[in-house]
């Protein structure tokens, strides 16, 4: 009779469920990868400063009539892009460049829909896992936050300059990728935690916390050639021209400001720390083979080396779209594919000590 009454207390307990929420931040993963490679896009086709207002709400409804389209465009043409660089773009040109900001911006939104509304279903429940609920919520006020910096980025193109500050462009897309981290390294934690509920935390191994370092670095230079448009300073390779490094470069004062400003200071930076980023990939998946985790090892080999050769190809393409594009979007599989490299080492050195 006791154990009757124990089984029935106990099956009204809600359980865990970390199955289902890795199922859950997969798809949402998946948006932010896409919404990542649409930004690019974005970028690349100079479409970001066409829609000059920030509606959180009412700028998912695109304009639907004619009198609508003809509204955004008068708001484009007050822009310093239309008044110094696109004067003269027809109305069917402005949608083309309208509908790649358009659909960046409903991305946003329903990656936030499709974060919220399950995290408060899982909340209700209480499938949450113990330990998960802060972290995410901390990924949804990061959301939050992503997009307000994202507005803000469009902003610094909308008053005096006809572009928006590389620099807020690197802030942009690297807290993008830290959201997209955080929500990769959560999905591995609760693999882990519906495989073996007693395990404790993977910790991230030391030379894993080097190579992610050094890809952020890579990844905000990344921003800053985009930005700058620095990829068509020099299309040739190895060398710039005919030079490791062209001696007639006009250099700003103070010095320091060109790491940031200067077109071809950020486009040799961000050729050469690619194969510092390369070199500590290779040493984590030598570290990954040495506890007989191939399979990791070698798609995280794989993934490096494309990025290398497309952005070799990207350079000597002249910044091909389609090039450019694939090689922005292997940058993201390359930090998924780190992380996940650099969790199951961390998971493999808990397990074996």
């Amino acid at each position: 009779m006791i154990t009757i009454t124990e089984t029935k207390a106990n099956s009204s307990v809600p359980a865990a469920r970390p199955r289902a929420l890795v199922r859950w931040l997969s798809v949402v993963a998946a948006m932010i990868f896409l919404m990542v490679v649409v930004g690019g896009i974005t970028r690349l086709t100079e479409s970001g400063l066409s829609m000059t207002r920030w509606e959180p709400v009412s700028g998912a409804i695109p304009p639907l009539n004619a009198e609508q389209w003809q509204r955004e465009f008068d708001s484009y043409r007050a822009t310093p892009e239309y008044q110094k660089v696109n004067r003269g773009m027809s109305l069917a040109e402005f949608q083309g460049i309208f509908f790649w900001e358009y659909v960046h911006r409903l991305l946003g939104r329903l990656i936030g829909v499709a974060f919220a509304l399950p995290f408060a279903w899982f909340a209700w429940r209480r499938a949450i896992p113990k330990g998960y609920g802060w972290r995410l919520t901390g990924i949804l006020a990061l959301g939050g936050l992503q997009g307000a910096i994202g507005w803000w980025m469009v902003a610094s193109g909308l008053v005096d300059r006809p572009d928006v500050s590389h620099i807020r462009l690197a802030i942009h897309l690297l807290v993008a990728l830290f959201i997209l981290s955080c929500i990769v390294w959560t999905m591995l934690d609760l693999s882990r935690t519906a495989r073996q509920p007693e395990a404790p935390r993977t910790a991230m191994p030391t030379i894993a916390i080097w190579a992610l370092s050094l890809l952020a670095l890579q990844l905000m230079f990344g921003a800053y050639v985009a930005g700058l448009n620095a990829g068509f300073a020099f299309n040739t390779w190895p060398m710039m021209g005919d030079e490791w490094f062209p001696s007639g470069t006009p250099m700003l004062t103070p010095w320091l400001s060109n790491l940031v400003d200067n077109p071809i200071v950020v486009q040799f930076i961000h050729r050469w720390l690619a194969f510092a980023v390369a070199a500590a990939a290779v040493w984590l998946a030598i570290k990954a083979l040495g506890r007989k985790l191939e399979l990791p090892a070698y798609v995280l080999l794989a993934v490096v080396s494309a990025q290398i050769l497309l952005g070799i190809a990207t350079l000597l393409s002249g910044v091909n779209i389609v090039i450019a594009v694939m090689h922005q979007a292997n940058a993201v599989l390359l930090l998924i594919v780190l992380l996940w490299s650099a969790h199951a080492l961390g998971s493999a050195k808990r397990d074996w000590t």
